[in-house]
């Protein structure tokens, strides 16, 4: 009989081990800090095709830039895995081309603004079935400029997690503040560029996009994505200060259609060799029925120097066709219905190259063990069509 009871009781605790290895494992269901992330940058640029004063002029501009970002995680009862992230950005820019809206201004408020961009994004992860929902809404506001943005997602993981399936559907609502040149107003004597008794009135600008992309893990080496877009824009879509010059001298104000469909199609391509070297690659091609064509092609070669340390060279190429409502300084005729001498609407090509330098931090920095890593890039554009610029930025990454 003793020997019954015992076989008895091994047999409950067989089950009950059993039972313990088959139980979903809990989580933690308190929000807990993932990550932060602070970055800071400095642009400037320069160049002599400013469209604020017709294609021509100059185009000196600064930007001091910082954002912040904080990720936080949370296990809801299900398991599934609640991710919520929060931005705040602000950039403050000086701008000489802006300055030129008052041709008579020594210094306009529009001379320089700063803009105000905070985020908030959400998404659930049931890992279980390899699904993820995706959510999340966006404001940004600057003196002519205000955006309000919102997107809806979904994401599929195929059965063996090699594969991942994303669409995501975005829109911005947009009021633009119409600041016509000076000489074009009703009196051009009277009032300056953001003067608070000034009433310059707003339109509207919409956009809708659906983003779609597709990712790959071919082996342990190799991994690719496919990524397509639809882009809608409808409403207000010149910028009201920007000049254009006809044959005859006369002056006018950039106008071009109510609507515009973009179309950007691209694939990366990321493949590791060894564990000292990555190889990422990305092509884009994008055509819009504004008549714009253009190709885009890029490298970053990452290369581990120690276990903490890793430079990051990369190289960027793009090329693109004008839209068929542009023409330079004093081309346009008074037969255009559309008419622009913006030189991003131009044809031209670009090259961006630069590096960065990426520390992974252990034992933390300055006394904050938390800070995990450190990474500085700087980074050297130039244009065909004369315009060039700098950009150098820190980013500080919290765990």
């Amino acid at each position: 009989m003793k020997k019954v009871f015992l076989s008895i009781a091994a047999l409950m605790s067989l089950l009950h081990t059993k039972a313990q290895e088959n139980k979903p494992v809990e989580k933690s269901r308190k929000l807990t800090l993932e990550e932060a992330n602070l970055v800071s940058s400095y642009y400037h640029q320069d160049g002599n095709s400013s469209a604020v004063t017709g294609g021509i002029g100059t185009e000196k501009l600064t930007d001091i830039s910082n954002s912040i970002d904080v990720v936080l995680l949370k296990y809801d009862k299900k398991n599934r895995k609640n991710r919520f992230t929060f931005n705040i950005g602000v950039d403050h820019y000086t701008s000489a081309s802006s300055d030129m809206i008052d041709l008579k201004a020594n210094s306009s408020a529009s001379h320089s603004d700063t803009r105000v961009y905070p985020s908030l994004s959400w998404s659930r992860e049931n890992e279980k079935k390899g699904t993820t929902m995706l959510g999340g809404v966006s404001f940004s506001s600057e003196f002519d400029y205000q955006s309000y943005g919102a997107n809806i997602g979904f994401a599929q993981k195929t059965k063996n997690r090699m594969g991942e399936f994303t669409a995501r559907f975005q829109t911005y609502l947009d009021q633009v503040k119409l600041i016509t040149p000076i000489e074009l107003r009703n009196n051009g004597n009277i009032g300056s560029v953001g003067k608070e008794h000034d009433n310059y009135g707003s339109s509207g600008r919409n956009t809708y996009a659906l983003s779609l992309s597709y990712s790959q893990i071919i082996n342990s080496n190799f991994q690719v994505e496919f990524l397509a877009d639809a882009v809608q824009q409808s409403g207000f879509l010149s910028l009201p200060f920007h000049r254009v010059y006809f044959t005859d001298g006369t002056v006018h104000q950039e106008t071009l259609p109510d609507r515009r469909f973009k179309l950007p199609l691209g694939v990366r391509a990321n493949y590791f060799l060894g564990d000292r070297f990555i190889i990422r690659s990305y092509y884009r091609y994008y055509t819009d029925d504004w008549g714009i064509k253009s190709n885009t092609a890029s490298i970053e070669l990452p290369i581990k120097l120690s276990p903490f340390v890793s430079l990051s060279p990369f190289y960027r190429y793009y090329r693109q066709t004008a839209a068929k409502y542009f023409a330079a300084y004093q081309q346009h005729t008074g037969l255009d219905d559309y008419y622009t001498s913006n030189y991003d609407l131009s044809q031209f090509s670009s090259n961006f190259y630069g590096a960065g330098i990426r520390f992974n931090l252990p034992n933390g920095l300055f006394g904050v063990r938390k800070l995990d890593m450190l990474e500085v890039r700087y980074g050297h554009y130039t244009k065909s069509v004369g315009m060039k610029s700098d950009i150098i930025s820190l980013n500080l990454r919290f765990k």
